[in-house]
């Protein structure tokens, strides 16, 4: 997403104006190319699809927006004609043209009327032929809680147990805030985040982000994580797999300082498997297993 302040006009367009900056901010388009016609919300919404379907996307509408969360962007309208755009399961707005005071508020502290996804027309999964390159990097620090809201403990070293995570984590014990029910589904042994997202994560007015209060099990230098979905890794000699990213959320945000959702978008970091049994410590390498 990009910043977009909202577009000059009459206030009694201004929930118009305001979801047009908020379409111009995650399609990362000039906001000049975003139609703005004058008319009603319900009237601009027709330019709006026409001009999406050209660009090979939609606008879904959300049956039960009060109710809505998912690990990417979506647009709401609130009962008080106010347009924001909200990211992260929880939800939080990471953008308000209207009023600023919105954001970081989570979807489910807000009155909202309308909700949409921007979606592709077109479903297919690029394939890929080329080699995968091989990925390299260090452990800098090994953080783990308790249980699900506990402050994260910085350790010298942690073992990993298969198909659960790491040995004194609320996630290993079961007790963590997204723990499933379903012992099959993928993806929350074990976290991690590197260390360079977390020194970017500038948020004015609020002391620096430790690593450890990324809550993050796992925070990495050197190694781009986001190329690890889908890839079997080491870490030391603890064999793990990425399932997918980790992003952030409201409830990250919650425990954390004000921005962090928005500063942390696609660099929250990934959520993996552990395949094998062992010891991480701080100074292991992270590399791919091809």
């Amino acid at each position: 997403m990009i910043d977009v302040e909202l577009p000059p006009g009459t206030d009694g367009q201004s929930v118009v104006r305001s979801f047009a900056a908020c379409l111009a901010s995650v399609t990362e388009v000039g906001l000049q190319e975003v139609p703005l016609p004058d008319s009603d919300f319900r009237g601009a919404m027709a330019y709006w699809r026409s001009w999406l379907a050209g660009r090979g996307f939609g606008l879904v509408p959300l049956a039960q927006p009060r109710k809505f969360n998912w690990p990417g962007y979506w647009l709401a309208v609130l009962d008080d004609e106010k347009a924001v755009l909200l990211f992260g399961t929880p939800s939080g707005v990471v953008l308000s043209p209207q009023d600023a005071s919105l954001l970081g508020r989570p979807a489910v502290d807000l009155s909202i009327r309308n909700g949409f996804v921007l979606a592709s027309l077109d479903a297919r999964v690029p394939q890929t032929a080329a080699p995968l390159p091989t990925l390299r990097g260090e452990v800098v620090v090994i953080a783990v809680a308790e249980s699900a809201t506990d402050p994260m403990q910085s350790v010298d070293q942690a073992r990993a147990v298969t198909g659960r995570g790491l040995d004194g984590d609320r996630y290993a014990a079961k007790a963590g805030t997204f723990t499933p029910t379903d012992d099959k589904l993928h993806g929350y042994d074990l976290t991690l985040i590197e260390a360079e997202a977390v020194d970017d994560v500038g948020v004015p007015g609020t002391r620096n982000l430790a690593y450890a209060d990324a809550r993050r099990n796992i925070v990495t230098r050197g190694i781009y994580l986001n190329d690890l979905v889908g890839r079997r890794f080491r870490i030391g000699d603890v064999e793990c797999i990425g399932q997918r990213l980790c992003e952030p959320c409201a409830h990250l945000e919650r425990l954390t300082e004000k921005g962090v959702l928005r500063a942390l978008i696609h660099r929250g970091g990934l959520r993996a498997d552990i395949i094998s049994d062992g010891l991480i410590e701080v100074g292991s390498t992270i590399s791919t297993v091809d």
